[in-house]
């Protein structure tokens, strides 16, 4: 009889164990800001700490001239111009696909 008892208490621990477990979060999730379509809500931002969040929205940067960078996202089509003053993103602009 004293084997069934730890054979049960064992099972009941087992059990509990695994219902402590814990869902994970994804590691990357899109932005509070932006969509995959209009990232002008992003202006105003520091450029460095908003580029990683244009970056999960699907974006990807074509080319830049200067101070001004061409973002697209090849799932939407969406193309943003972004010109960066004193570090954050002055004035952004969603253009035409091909405009990238």
């Amino acid at each position: 009889m004293k084997n069934a008892t730890k054979i049960a208490a064992g099972f009941s621990a087992l059990f509990l164990l695994g219902a402590c477990v814990e869902e994970s979060a994804p590691l990357v999730s899109a932005p509070a800001v932006g969509s995959a379509s209009d990232l002008s809500d992003f202006e105003g931002a520091r450029a460095g700490q908003a580029e990683m969040g244009i970056t999960n929205l699907g974006y990807e940067l074509i080319r830049s001239e200067g101070l001004t960078s061409y973002w697209f996202n090849r799932a939407t089509g969406a193309c943003a111009q972004i010109v960066t003053s004193d570090g954050r993103y002055s004035s952004i602009t969603m253009l035409p696909a091909g405009d990238c």
